[in-house]
């Protein structure tokens, strides 16, 4: 016997949507207490849908929706407030988060703090000028809720602590390991791990080696899956250097 199961008037986001069928649409959505689904949203694509201007990223809504198997109907959407209003290069950030949440999260894994973790990056984003912080800070606080969490505070053996005076290379597998050299791809001084596990970012090489060690980190648990926003982003990071010099 196939169950119906229906959910009304949930809290959610739209993580990413796609055409399917000739007016329809499958989305990808965070809610927040029934984790990462996907549903399809019958004719949203058509002019006349009662779904216009409804079902897009980064505005708050309630959804309703019924599931048989995996893939549920969309049969409800309002926006329960003002859309992020994420705008120029930060909302590539903000397609960023999602595509970090598209492929780390399982399907129907509740996860309520990862949807207001979610919620706070997306409207710290708006109007930022420092991105790059906030990202880091979001990635760290991500993956200790995935179960991932960076270890920055011991050595590999989960005893000694972290000496700020000497240096580690970072084991995917082990965590800090101490090394008699300084130079490698994920080597680092003890107090740029000490500052990275306390988010101080403010401090220009603190923030350098979270972003190398944060994006190494990523990828290992990705499998190594190329990300389409990180992409677009390194293009627009190299693009605005190139400006500047020729400038």
């Amino acid at each position: 016997m196939i169950i119906t199961r229906r959910v009304n008037q949930h809290p959610a986001y739209i993580l990413h949507h796609r055409p399917f069928r000739d007016s329809s649409q499958i989305l990808e959505v965070l809610t927040r207490d029934h984790g990462k689904i996907a549903v399809v949203a019958k004719g949203s694509r058509s002019k006349k849908s009662r779904f216009s201007g409804i079902l897009r990223p980064f505005l708050p809504l309630r959804l309703s929706w019924n599931s048989k198997s995996n893939l549920g109907i969309l049969t409800g959407a309002e926006a329960i407030g003002l859309s992020a209003g994420v705008s120029g290069d930060n909302i590539f950030s903000a397609y960023y988060v999602n595509e970090l949440l598209i492929n780390f999260l399982h399907k129907h894994d509740p996860q309520p703090e990862i949807f207001t973790l979610y919620e706070n990056i997306i409207y710290k984003l708006v109007g930022a000028s420092d991105v790059a912080k906030k990202l880091r800070a979001f990635e760290l606080e991500l993956l200790k809720l995935l179960g991932y969490a960076v270890n920055l505070t011991h050595e590999n053996d989960g005893i000694k602590p972290i000496d700020d005076k000497l240096f580690y290379e970072y084991k995917m597998e082990n965590g800090p390991v101490a090394v008699n050299h300084t130079k490698g791809k994920l080597i680092f001084s003890g107090k740029l791990l000490t500052g990275i596990s306390e988010k101080r970012f403010d401090d220009e090489e603190t923030l350098k080696a979270a972003n190398k060690l944060l994006r190494q980190i990523i990828d290992f648990h990705l499998g190594g899956k190329q990300l389409k926003s990180r992409k677009v982003l390194l293009d627009l990071r190299r693009c605005k250097i190139a400006k500047s010099k020729t400038g």
